[in-house]
């Protein structure tokens, strides 16, 4: 967190109104294949999703996480009347928390554990996704990347809670 949790600003940032809830979860085998959607996934520490083209890499950006609340937003700057999430190659789609506030910190799905890592910036290929513009469509609402922290299993309805700075 980059204020300390004793100040004020740093208290604000560490405050959130509640749980998230998973409403989305996909995966991608290989790069230029679509995404499938999937209702439960096992996640691995160090790694990503079983089944992601992402697990056997550094693990900083081990899974992907949109807020399902910019998809709105997504398809509106974008030009559509609604943007499907595995259009923008993200694995989990999460409402009712800002992602943002997680960035640095641990949060827990199901009965895995992540550290969120980086904004998860659009890519080029979202121009051809979404058709012209749409790689600015999705600037400041790509989500988070985060690393796998502790292995489990996180499903479509699983709550998203942020841990304490000191939990494990």
């Amino acid at each position: 967190m980059p204020f300390p949790a004793d100040s004020a600003l740093g208290a604000l940032m560490a405050t959130l109104p509640r749980a998230g809830k998973v409403q989305w979860i996909g995966l991608r085998s290989a790069r230029d294949v679509p995404m499938v959607e999937v209702r439960q996934a096992q996640v691995v520490a160090g790694k990503g999703l079983v089944g992601d083209r992402y697990r056997s890499g550094t693990g900083k950006r081990g899974i992907t996480l949109i807020q399902a609340e910019h998809l709105a937003a997504i398809a509106a700057l974008s030009g559509h009347g609604e943007v499907l999430p595995a259009l923008l190659r993200r694995n989990v789609v999460v409402s009712g928390i800002p992602l943002m506030a997680l960035k640095g910190r641990r949060f827990r799905i199901g009965a895995a554990v992540f550290e969120g890592t980086q904004p998860c910036d659009p890519c080029s290929r979202m121009e051809d996704a979404l058709g012209p513009g749409g790689y600015n469509a999705m600037r400041g609402h790509g989500g988070l990347c985060a690393r796998v922290v502790q292995d489990g299993v996180i499903a479509v309805g699983d709550e998203l809670v942020a841990l304490a700075d000191d939990a494990p």
